[in-house]
């Protein structure tokens, strides 16, 4: 009995000593119990159906992401929007080529419509109770619409039909800038790999530190297909003194000319000029020794050349034309790439905008916990149960907190700002300060992740702009091969001339010279001048050749010679650019595997974080955790959050690179290359 009473003081004495009922210190053993069983089996897998993991919370105004067991009867916001009646839409762009039947029409300078910067009405339509709440798809149809690199080279196609308007004249193709413009997309492509759909071959062609010419549509020279027509008149006084008047009878002579010159000429694709000239003139004089006055002359030629050797031919005098087909050809494809850049850019704003989106919520939760922590800590303080130091451990956490909560949000605001930049064409104070709400989380899935290597390489040459492009660079170089063969050859023109004259004038009065010599049968009038010039009375018949022979011919042969070192170059170019396709599609496919892997590891630490933080809590609410044990472990959460959001991130943006590199981003994302041209979706994407 007295060893009991002793047992019984010493258990008083020690739960005196720690101020801790038996009850509490059962519940703390049990809890460390629980807490070694739950990290055991924090370690292993857990099954998709038992995850615990909190996903990040959602901003009161954010639309809710759609779910499997939601009710049919409460559709998300995004397809709320997206039955919303359509607007009208905006006027799509259209530049016709001047052309006018009209006489004076040619010689009168032409303008293009004015440029249209109003914002397309889709945009006023995704904006509800001042934010704007924007899908993938509609960001994408909003940069079709209003993007100003792709209106930008729209222009182009006006451009290249000049072009060839010109070549079809007999001039010189000026080029097309096909370059990828990307001044109104910034932001996009933040992983190394990433890239613009990159313009092919052409660049080695610059030079370095000089000026270059290459010989790619050289040949001999071409003439101008158009007609032209000169015309020269005028009228002469002219009198001179003469030292002896048996010449004309007068010692002042006086000359009245008046004289008119057509000259008309047309060049052949062929190769074939042709040449109709027309003189006529009147001359009166002061002289009695004419038997004529005033007398009437006209003559008429016509000349029809033909190059036999150098310049003959549709292939060497259309040269520029094809040239010009060619590049339409190649602005088309490179408007493709164009908007292939441009759409692929405005994705991966998009998702850059996602991730900024979903970190502020991640550091807005963090921070409201920090301050719970702070406030249930200042109350234990009070009381006396914690010590000072733990709230001032609490303090600095919050201001932590405060710290990458402004730092989230500031890289929100600029994502805001990126995508508003590529999706309107000019600055609006309302949509400037607007809030950009993202409605998809999620991209589509994408089967290029289980293609083999040499079907997605096969896809991209075929697919990509940029092969179709090399293609076409390969023909221009193989059509000026032979082009160009034609300055080595001599000139040898044949040529014929049919000409015919004509003389009328009405006998001079005061002729006194005997009656033989001032008579005359020209007949006087006119009209009668002019019929004799074209009716065979007076003809003139010249056939002939004009063969030239440069004996050296030194530049004609560099010129060709140095053609043929070009198109050498140019096959290893096109060579070059095949291995850069398959480098970037490989590159592709790997970063996108890597990518998802990134994104299971993420998946399992934040699983991992997310088990440990409701371990603490429940510990905590035993006893044997206090709050800041429970405030580090949501900070380890939610720094595996935004590693877990970071990572899909990336992952949506890898996904939008191998269909870039595949040339399938148009067809993934059901955009229409001719609403792109006209600037006006009329095909939901």
């Amino acid at each position: 009995m007295k060893d009991d009473r002793n047992q019984k003081a010493f258990d008083t004495q020690m739960n005196c000593r720690t101020h801790v009922p038996m009850r509490t210190r059962l519940q703390a053993v049990l809890a460390i119990l629980l807490l070694q069983a739950n990290l055991a089996l924090a370690f292993e897998p857990a099954p998709a159906q038992q995850s615990t993991q909190a996903p990040p919370a959602v901003a009161p105004d954010t639309p809710a992401p759609t779910a499997t067991t939601a009710p049919a009867t409460q559709p998300t916001l995004a397809q709320t929007m997206q039955q919303q009646a359509a607007v009208p839409p905006q006027q799509p762009f259209y530049v016709e080529l001047p052309h006018s039947r009209k006489p004076f029409s040619p010689y009168r300078p032409s303008t293009a419509p004015e440029l249209n910067l109003a914002n397309s009405p889709r945009l006023q339509n995704l904006m509800r109770d001042g934010k704007l709440y924007i899908s993938l798809d509609d960001a994408i149809a909003l940069a079709i619409e209003n993007n100003l690199d792709l209106a930008y080279f729209r222009y182009n196609f006006p451009i290249s039909q000049t072009d060839y308007a010109r070549t079809k004249a007999g001039g010189s193709a000026n080029g097309v800038n096909t370059g990828i413009v990307q001044s109104s997309t910034q932001g996009g492509f933040s992983g190394g790999n990433s890239g613009g759909g990159g313009s092919s071959g052409g660049g080695a062609a610059a030079g370095a530190g000089g000026i270059v010419t290459s010989t790619l549509g050289a040949g001999t020279a071409v003439p101008s297909f158009d007609p032209f027509i000169n015309f020269k008149g005028f009228v002469d006084h002219n009198v001179t003194q003469e030292a002896n008047q048996s010449q004309v009878g007068v010692p002042l002579f006086k000359e009245n000319t008046i004289e008119g010159l057509v000259y008309y000429t047309q060049s052949f694709p062929l190769g074939t000029n042709v040449n109709i000239n027309y003189q006529g003139e009147r001359l009166t004089n002061n002289s009695p020794y004419f038997a004529i006055n005033p007398e009437l002359f006209s003559n008429f030629q016509f000349v029809l050349s033909q190059h036999l050797l150098a310049g003959f031919g549709f292939a060497t005098n259309r040269r520029y034309m094809q040239i010009a087909k060619q590049n339409m050809q190649i602005t088309d494809l490179a408007f493709r790439q164009q908007v292939i850049a441009t759409v692929t850019q405005v994705e991966n704003i998009y998702w850059d905008l996602v991730n900024a989106y979903q970190d502020e919520q991640i550091k807005e939760n963090l921070l409201a916990f920090s301050q719970k922590t702070l406030s249930d800590d200042q109350k234990q303080l009070e009381l006396g149960a914690i010590p000072a130091m733990q709230v001032m451990k609490d303090g600095s956490d919050v201001a932590t907190s405060e710290g990458d909560l402004t730092v989230a949000r500031a890289t929100l605001r600029l994502n805001e700002l990126l995508m508003k930049n590529a999706i309107t064409k000019t600055d609006d104070p309302t949509i400037a300060v607007m809030p950009v709400i993202p409605l998809d989380t999620k991209g589509p899935d994408n089967p290029n992740a289980t293609k083999s290597i040499d079907d997605l390489i096969a896809q991209a040459e075929k697919k990509r702009p940029d092969a179709a492009q090399d293609e076409i660079a390969m023909q221009k170089a193989a059509q000026n091969l032979q082009s160009i063969k034609s300055t080595l050859l001599p000139t040898l023109d044949a040529y014929g001339v049919y000409a015919g004259s004509g003389t009328a004038g009405e006998k001079n009065p005061n002729c006194h010279l005997g009656a033989d010599q001032c008579a005359s049968d020209v007949p006087p009038g006119f009209g009668d001048m002019f019929k004799n010039t074209f009716n065979y009375t007076a003809p003139e018949y010249q056939f002939g050749i004009n063969l030239q022979i440069n004996l050296r011919n030194r530049q004609a042969k560099a010129d060709q010679f140095r053609t043929v070192l070009e198109y050498r170059q140019t096959q290893i170019t096109f060579e070059e650019q095949k291995k850069t396709i398959r480098f970037d599609v490989r590159n592709s496919q790997f970063a996108l595997q890597q990518a998802q892997a990134r994104v299971d590891a993420a998946q399992k630490s934040n699983d991992l974080a997310q088990r440990t933080f409701d371990i603490t809590k429940e510990e905590q609410k035993l006893g044997a955790k206090s709050n800041y044990d429970t405030l580090v472990a949501q900070h380890a959460l939610a720094i595996t959050q935004s590693a877990l959001v970071a990572a899909k991130t990336e992952y949506e943006k890898r996904k939008v690179d191998i269909d870039r590199a595949t040339g399938e981003t148009l067809e993934r994302m059901g955009v229409s290359i001719d609403d792109a041209k006209t600037g006006v979706v009329s095909h939901a994407p």
